[in-house]
Order: structure tokens, then C-alpha cells, then sequence
């Protein structure tokens, strides 16, 4: 069974390796930099050998690319795939290349799923890299322009995906816009939550992947060699 660090040195530290197949949920409020978070998360599977697909609602594929390439990675782009929800939406003209492939909005979860599929595809069956994170940033978007109902049907699918390709999910939700409930009955595909909490101007991140969740971890981000990592120690559980 494959194993899996986030690339986050501190969370690392406390949950040591993840098993395959596992799917978590990141939650965090807005302007936390979850963007630089479930990057890196990224680039740590790829500085490692593996591939990684990034589904993106948010932002252009394009800009994505060209960010990983100025930060000159240590790494083989033919590993990396991102799956384009945003570009045709702009009414950019703009087609498939080799690392990106293009779905009209993140309406369209048919779509998405085929393309995810598509990369699995190459990755995981024709070139038979054994492990793979797919990464979608986010959910809140899915489910600005999808019922809940919907999303969860395609979370299920891909959730299912992810144990059966001994693979890593990391699922992305903006806290405070979606009711309780909600976010009760997406958790229950979920393997486990990383969370992100706020106090004054300074954020926090712990995880839970068992029964009990880690201390919070005050961190900022520095992007300093390349890759985004979090800076601070432990820090007191903050009340929430």
C-alpha cells in the first residue's frame, strides 16, 4: 500500500504517513492562502515522483503552469495534469494541451470527471506511476453552480476512485458559506479534515485523521526555495 506526507513539515511531523486511498477535506476561512497550502501539497507529491492532478475552479490553468515552471521545480511536468473549470467560462479560445485539459464551468462535473479520468489514465494505468494525489480547489465553487445532492454523487465517484488507485484526494471548502448540514454530509466520504482557523490577524492549521484531532499550529507562509512551507511551532489551541 502506497504512503503518502503532505509536504507540510509540521503536520507531517505529528501524523507521520497517510495510507493510500485516503480522501480529506480542507476547510479554512477566506484569504488564509489555502491556494499556497494544497500548492504545496502538490509540488511534495511531485518533488517525490508522483503525479498529481490539480482540478481548478479559481483559477486559469494556465496561470497555474506558469507558476509551477517559474518556480523552477525540480520535476517532470509530464507528471502533472490540471483540469481548466475557469478559461472557457472567461470566453478564452483555448484547447487541450498536454498538461492542461479544459472543461467549460464548474457546472459541467461530467466533465470534470472525465477529464480526471483522463489523466488517471495516463498517469496511474498507461504510465504506471504508482501513486497519484488529485487535488480540486474547491468544492464551494461545485457547489455555487450544483445542487448539493449532485456534488456529493461525484464526490462519491472520485472518493471511490482515489481507494481503489491507492491514491491521495485533497478536497478543498471555503468555511462559512455553506450550512452545517452541508458540510456534515460531504465529512461522511471523507477519511479525514484538515482545518484552518483564525484569531485576530495570525492563522492556525491542525488535522484530524483518527479519533482525535492535532494541536493547532500557528503558521504564515514563506516562499522561500521554491516551495511553500508553513513557519511556527505548536502554538496554544486556539478557541473555537
Amino acid at each position: 500500500m502506497s504512503k503518502y506526507r503532505l509536504g507540510i513539515a509540521e503536520l507531517d511531523k505529528v501524523l507521520g504517513e497517510i495510507e493510500g486511498g485516503s480522501n480529506i477535506m480542507l476547510i479554512g476561512p477566506p484569504m488564509c492562502r489555502k491556494d499556497a497550502l494544497v500548492y504545496n501539497i502538490l509540488y511534495a507529491g511531485l518533488l517525490s515522483g508522483e503525479s498529481g492532478i490539480l482540478v481548478t475552479t479559481e483559477e486559469m490553468g494556465g496561470s497555474v503552469l506558469k507558476q509551477f515552471k517559474q518556480d523552477e521545480l525540480d520535476t517532470s511536468m509530464e507528471r502533472l495534469g490540471i483540469v481548466d473549470c475557469v478559461s472557457i467560462s472567461l470566453g478564452i479560445r483555448v484547447s487541450d494541451t498536454e498538461n492542461i485539459k479544459m472543461v467549460p464551468n464548474p457546472m459541467d462535473l461530467t466533465g470534470i470527471g472525465v477529464k480526471i479520468s483522463q489523466f488517471f489514465e495516463q498517469f496511474h494505468v498507461r504510465n504506471r506511476i504508482q501513486r497519484t494525489r488529485l487535488i480540486v480547489n474547491s468544492l464551494s465553487t461545485m457547489l455555487m453552480y450544483s445542487n448539493l445532492q449532485t456534488v456529493f454523487r461525484f464526490l462519491h465517484v472520485f472518493t471511490g476512485r482515489i481507494k481503489a488507485a491507492d491514491a491521495l484526494g485533497i478536497y478543498v471548502l471555503e468555511a462559512g458559506m455553506h450550512d452545517d448540514s452541508v458540510i456534515a454530509t460531504l465529512k461522511q466520504l471523507f477519511d479525514g479534515v484538515i482545518e484552518i482557523g483564525e484569531e485576530g490577524d495570525q492563522f492556525f492549521i491542525r488535522a484530524k485523521m483518527g479519533a482525535r484531532p492535532t494541536e493547532w499550529i500557528g503558521y504564515d507562509i514563506d516562499r522561500t526555495k521554491n516551495v511553500t512551507q508553513l513557519k511556527g511551532g505548536v502554538s496554544r489551541v486556539i478557541n473555537r
